[in-house]
């Protein structure tokens, strides 16, 4: 299976890096910088799970207009 974890706007990278080493933190995730193929798949869910959350919020604050 082929997977694409290609950015639609390579530039937000970093951007990206961040949110993700953000949401790491929230849910108690050490990450490094570079590969973190050591995690547990209990771990990676929780950091997507937790950058999903935070999309969602952010999505409804926009949509409110309380943004």
């Amino acid at each position: 299976m082929a997977r694409n974890n290609q950015l639609l706007v390579p530039q937000a990278r970093a951007a990206m890096d961040n949110f993700k080493m953000e949401a790491a933190g929230e849910v108690g995730v050490s990450l490094k910088q570079g590969y973190n193929g050591d995690l547990t798949a209990k771990q990676a869910g929780s950091i997507g799970g937790q950058m999903v959350k935070k999309m969602i919020y952010d999505y409804q604050q926009r949509a409110s207009g309380k943004v």
